[in-house]
């Protein structure tokens, strides 16, 4: 199982260097958490594929959220653990 915290899915402000096949051939489980506002990648931008997606809403790169942000650090840090424990759990 891969799983990816912060895909770089391309580089900042360039998405037409996508790495999305990276993503989409790695052939096992695979659980991508990503910040809502992570310019390497923001979850909308990801392709359809055979993998989860947790979005960390308003975290950037490093999961970290704005401190005008809807959501405390602790409750982003949170998102974080809490979709990756389940989908431990999901694969047996």
């Amino acid at each position: 199982a891969v799983l990816a915290l912060s895909f770089p899915l391309h580089p900042p402000g360039k998405p037409e260097k996508s790495r999305a096949d990276e993503l989409l051939g790695a052939g096992v489980p695979t659980l991508v958490v990503q910040g809502g506002n992570d310019p390497f990648g923001k979850p909308e931008e990801f392709p359809e594929g055979s993998y989860e997606l947790v979005e960390v809403p308003y975290g950037d790169h490093g999961f970290a959220v704005p401190k005008r942000a809807e959501i405390s650090q602790e409750r982003a840090l949170g998102i974080v653990t809490d979709g990756v424990v389940e989908w431990i759990a999901s694969l047996g």
